[in-house]
């Protein structure tokens, strides 16, 4: 982001419409965001990653697991050097990958309002990428029940 230039004018002219917007007319016309950067996928100044100059977002790793990526704030005027990627391997336990995200985010100086945000939306990636399991039989309730399905 450029330093001449404040965040909170730059939301004031795309908030209504910009790249990672979409729209919803169904469920009262809610917001959504696009952005890599954006925890919570939700169109708002607090979570918008093209905005802050630092920024974390989380997806789905290639190969399982969970990719942290960073926005770095003092390399904002090159976009090819402005991010930065870890990723927790699907092996990695979850609590391991949890704690590594907060240390991370603390470590570097990143927000701290959005650590829980983070975990939780690693939580649900990691939840995401576990295999279902298949619903278990009915049991069957009475002998009226049992002498039907012998029959």
């Amino acid at each position: 982001m450029a330093n001449n230039v404040s965040p909170d004018l730059i939301w004031e002219i795309v908030r209504p419409n910009n790249a990672f917007l979409v729209k919803r007319k169904s469920g009262g016309g809610v917001l959504f965001s696009r952005d890599p950067l954006n925890l919570m996928n939700k169109h708002s100044r607090k979570y918008g990653g093209f905005l802050n100059d630092k920024a974390v977002g989380l997806q789905p790793g290639e190969k399982g697991g969970i990719t942290l990526k960073t926005k770095k704030a003092k390399v904002a005027h090159k976009p090819s050097s402005s991010s930065n990627e870890v990723t927790w391997g699907q092996h990695k336990g979850g609590r391991k990958s949890y704690k590594g995200i907060v240390n991370y985010t603390a470590k570097q100086g990143y927000r701290s309002d959005l650590r829980a945000e983070a975990v939780a939306r690693a939580s649900a990636i990691r939840q995401s990428q576990q295999p279902k399991k298949d619903a278990p039989e009915k049991k069957l309730r009475g002998a009226k029940a049992k002498k039907a399905a012998e029959a």
